[in-house]
């Protein structure tokens, strides 16, 4: 066993990286759920998102062009929940569910002639003299630009929950849905649209695995992140920031235990692969034991004629 091998500062460059895609897809999964609709359907949009990407990347030799064909994978697979759960009103868990079931396996028949393909790679970001900052420049400013586009989306949908009226409405639409349409607000629409983001989120988290971390398609790739995202919302109290101190956390714990097994560690490797998944659980329970509330209307039905 050698812990030396371990470098701190390549270790928490990495942590960005490895959050990336759960962090992307747990904050679409959160603007759904804000939106009161509950969509167990994320492992499938990632999984689409993540073959649609690729696709898209090798045969145009763009992997930006990638992420868009992703999140629009996602947001087209995301289509089809919208259609059961607010056109023929099914039940959300069961169409979430099927909604995952469908998309690991279309993306597997999607993607056989893609085996072994390698994508063209993504550049790192050129962030000049901020790149060349001791320690903090290597930690901070030298990842893609996927990184940072993931930090500006929870960004955004925490300032845009807080702060706008479009957010005073996805959240009145999420806590009472009668009394929203009430008032005149176009409860399906604005589910719809929530959904369709939900969707596009957790195809750019698809193909970050596809793209940057694992450059390379096989089937069943994302292998339960898209759960993890699902467990990450709601251990994370609906709030944007503790989704991104669980994506992170998730992410260095992953990092590490890659490291720790690298380093020959006595610990049997099923413990170590484990561990993220724990840890992450822990803390995130210890964390929502503030009592906040799920979103009033989440998972419920909406009948237009109320």
């Amino acid at each position: 066993m050698d812990l030396s091998v371990i470098n701190p500062i390549l270790l928490l460059a990495a942590l960005m990286s490895a959050a990336t895609p759960i962090l992307l897809a747990a904050t679409g999964e959160l603007v759904v759920e804000r939106a009161g609709v509950l969509n167990l359907g994320v492992e499938g949009m990632m999984i689409v998102g993540a073959i649609a990407g690729f696709i898209v990347a090798v045969n145009t030799g763009s992997p930006a062009l990638g992420f868009i064909g992703a999140a629009a994978g996602g947001a087209v697979l995301s289509l089809l929940f919208v259609f059961l759960t607010q056109v023929a009103l099914a039940n959300q868990v069961a169409s979430g569910l099927g909604l995952t079931l469908f998309g690991l396996g279309l993306s597997a028949l999607m993607g056989q002639s893609y085996v072994g393909v390698k994508p063209p790679r993504m550049a790192d970001l050129d962030l000049g003299p901020l790149s060349d900052i001791p320690v903090l420049g290597r930690i901070l400013f030298s990842h893609d630009a996927m990184v940072y586009i993931g930090l500006l989306i929870v960004l955004g949908v925490w300032a845009g929950l807080k702060f706008t009226r479009a957010g005073l409405v996805l959240r009145a639409v999420g806590e009472n849905h009668d009394a929203a349409h009430a008032l005149g607000y176009k409860v399906k629409r604005i589910r719809t649209l929530a959904i369709l983001f939900g969707g596009a989120c957790a195809g750019m988290g698809g193909a970050y695995i596809s793209l940057i971390r694992v450059p390379q398609w096989t089937e069943g790739m994302t292998a339960g992140v898209g759960w993890i995202a699902l467990a990450l919302v709601v251990f994370a109290s609906w709030k944007p920031w503790r989704v991104l101190l669980g994506a992170y956390l998730f992410g260095g714990i992953t990092q590490l235990q890659l490291n720790l097994q690298g380093a020959g560690v006595a610990i049997p490797v099923e413990y170590l692969a484990m561990s993220p998944y724990i840890v992450t659980i822990i803390v995130l329970v210890i964390l929502s034991a503030d009592k906040s509330r799920a979103p009033g209307s989440l998972g419920r039905i909406f009948h237009a004629s109320h």
